[in-house]
């Protein structure tokens, strides 16, 4: 199972990292590649702060070379890519900002969410 599981984590560690770094970064480029919008400059300081925090996630659920038990940094991840993709199914569907990247980010959350669940529930059942 973690053999299977490391190059998932660290697909999963990675995006969260790159979108943190632009978060940081633009937080304007980032909404309107993502939601088709400007952002205020305090919009601009919450990117940032969320960026900060999703960047700590990233570095938490790292994976290592010899990794503890993965089940919370499953667990952590699953939850991450459940609310993002549910969110910006929501944002896409309702039409009112849509950037290019939406859709595709939330079929990475998705399929993310999809990979991760199925390993998960397989490791419970074992």
């Amino acid at each position: 199972m973690q053999a299977v599981m490391k190059p998932i984590l660290l697909a999963n560690a990675v995006e969260a990292a790159a979108t943190s770094l632009l978060l940081i970064l633009s937080p304007s480029l980032f909404a309107g590649l993502v939601l088709g919008a400007q952002l205020p400059e305090a919009g601009e300081t919450l990117g940032r702060l969320g960026g900060m925090g999703l960047l700590s996630f990233a570095l938490t659920c790292w994976p290592t070379a010899a990794p503890a038990e993965p089940t919370p940094i499953i667990r952590a991840f699953v939850f991450y890519h459940l609310m993002a993709s549910v969110f910006l199914a929501y944002l896409g569907i309702g039409g009112r900002f849509v950037g290019v990247l939406l859709w595709p980010a939330f079929m990475i959350h998705a399929t993310f969410e999809v990979l991760l669940l199925r390993h998960w529930l397989v490791a419970k059942s074992e």
